[in-house]
């Protein structure tokens, strides 16, 4: 999901005894052009590029952006890249990028958000169901013969029965060698019950063809995964919002079951502070973990650093280690106090009468940047 299979989240789940995790749908324009370098520090594999802010020719005197980071020795082999295209030669040339680092390449033709829809891929490839063939056909022979991975798809249910299991045995003539089917169509939110009726139907035409067949929609915990895939002969199931809400919800009950939020929530920000894992990401997921019926739940939420985030939940024994990393990562005193504070409402000063200080406000705005004595800063980059 969005935001929520940054690095720190997988580990997480890894660690619950999740089998498989997901990376968040990345854009295959963000990935062309990436550097991938080897963080000592971390024991990561980071890919990074300079931010373009739309220019063709981005200044080299700018901080890289970091656009993906993964753990070769703790997720190793157990990742799949979850990539967003509607192309088949660019989804070739990002994949390529990364192949040699990941499990699989996992194609996302699920996602109903704007973000993703608008440039032709998730769930509008359903619609263009020769497109999304065409992407998964260059990519199997393209990254899946070269680096010995498999290549899979996500989907959601079409409209009817039929179209569905007409798109499905499509999608496994083209030699993928996954399918994971969101049992909902496109225009359902997730306050909707999951639709299970077709299940069988996928999983029979999977398996006919040597593809494994995964499930996704109000999975709830490992247990239940297990009952539903005995129930529909799937070969797997995939925990997502329950996941957000509980990263334990993959472990089994042998072994302790869901585990409470507070556990949870600590383990998180261990992992987050050993990946160094943006600060915005890990409050994020703590909005997630911490239940919302808990007082400390909206202190959280007007946290601006690990280290507030320590002293709010009591985890004295991570405050000097959450101060380290809020350095590194540029959270300062200074950084914390600036924010909307720092920003002028120009409707609100006009209501007021102060038009003069409008006027000097747009004077200023367009200044360039070292006229208003400000310096070159990282971009912070976005979770796609």
């Amino acid at each position: 999901m969005v935001r929520s299979g940054e690095l720190s989240s997988r580990l997480l789940a890894l660690q619950y005894g999740a089998d498989l995790v997901w990376g968040p749908e990345t854009v295959d324009r963000s990935m062309i052009g990436t550097t991938r370098k080897a963080n000592e520090h971390l024991s990561t594999i980071d890919f990074t590029r300079l931010p373009s802010h739309g220019s063709k020719d981005p200044r080299n005197d700018q901080k890289e952006s970091l656009i993906y980071r993964l753990h070769p020795e703790k997720e190793g082999k157990r990742l799949i890249f979850q990539i967003g295209t509607s192309d088949p030669e660019r989804a070739v040339q990002a994949a390529r990028i990364i192949a040699a680092d990941v499990a699989g390449i996992d194609v996302n033709a699920g996602c109903p958000k704007p973000f993703s829809t608008s440039g032709g891929m998730g769930a509008a490839l359903l619609q263009t169901p020769d497109k999304l063939c065409s992407i998964l056909e260059a990519l199997v022979k393209e990254i899946s013969t070269e680096f010995e991975i498999g290549i899979s798809v996500k989907i959601r249910l079409l409209e009817t029965a039929e179209l569905t299991e007409v798109l499905v045995r499509k999608l496994c003539a083209t030699g993928i060698t996954g399918l994971t089917v969101h049992c909902r169509t496109t225009p359902m939110r997730p306050r909707e019950r999951a639709i299970r009726g077709q299940l069988k139907m996928i999983a029979n035409i999977c398996r006919a063809n040597g593809v494994a067949c995964l499930m996704n929609g109000d999975v709830e915990n490992r247990a239940q995964a297990e009952q539903l895939i005995t129930e529909f002969g799937v070969d797997g199931a995939m925990i997502a919002t329950a996941a957000e809400t509980n990263s334990s919800c993959f472990r089994s009950e042998v072994d302790g079951g869901v585990a409470p939020w507070n556990e949870v929530v600590e383990q998180y920000i261990k992992t987050a502070l050993e990946v160094e894992n943006r600060f915005g990401n890990t409050k994020y997921l703590l909005n997630h973990l911490i239940p919302g019926k808990q007082p400390v739940y909206r202190e959280v939420t007007t946290s601006k650093s690990y280290l507030q985030v320590c002293q709010m939940l009591k985890l004295d024994h991570l405050e000097t280690q959450a101060k380290e990393i809020d350095e590194k990562l540029g959270i300062t005193p200074e950084t914390q106090s600036q924010g909307r504070r720092g920003k002028k409402n120009k409707s609100a000063m006009a209501a007021g009468g102060n038009q003069a200080k409008i006027r000097s406000i747009k004077t200023e705005e367009k200044k360039g940047l070292s006229e208003r004595g400000v310096q070159n800063q990282a971009v912070a980059t976005v979770d796609i």
